[in-house]
């Protein structure tokens, strides 16, 4: 699925129960903790997964990091990293 697909896609990412999203204070990473292990998440990687909440659609969280970080390619990225979590069965 193309990074537009899933944009036009009414798509609201949430974690999935089994799933959380900390920060590690100590080492200043946010961190997918699942069931048998943990995932680090780099750079801006936390606070995309931060606005996965099942309240927003995939374009309205492309809209607020845009917002946030207007030289970043989110249109292209975000989207791209979203449906890879949903791939690897951690968002829904």
């Amino acid at each position: 699925m193309s990074a537009q697909d899933v944009v036009r896609d009414v798509w609201r990412p949430a974690l999935v129960r089994s799933v959380l999203l900390r920060h590690d204070r100590v080492r200043g990473v946010d961190l997918l903790v699942l069931p048998e292990r943990v995932v680090v998440l780099r750079g801006a990687a936390g606070s995309i997964v931060a606005l996965c909440d099942g309240g927003r659609d995939v374009a309205e969280i492309v809209a607020e990091l845009a917002r946030r970080h207007p030289d970043a390619p989110v249109a292209d990225e975000v989207p791209v990293f979203l449906e890879r979590l949903r791939a690897e069965g951690w968002l829904r």
